[in-house]
């Protein structure tokens, strides 16, 4: 029974932190930032 539990734990952790590690690195996050109303391009 620990077995069980002990695993389903350690896929849940190594999911999250796939997760996060595909979020962080491999989808590109979109700009927001501008440097004022209009956007010049400076970023």
């Amino acid at each position: 029974m620990n077995d069980i539990i002990q695993n389903i734990l350690v896929f849940t952790s190594v999911g999250i932190a796939v997760y996060f590690l595909l979020k962080k690195f491999v989808i590109p996050a979109k700009a927001t930032k501008s440097c004022g109303h209009d956007d010049c391009g400076c970023h």
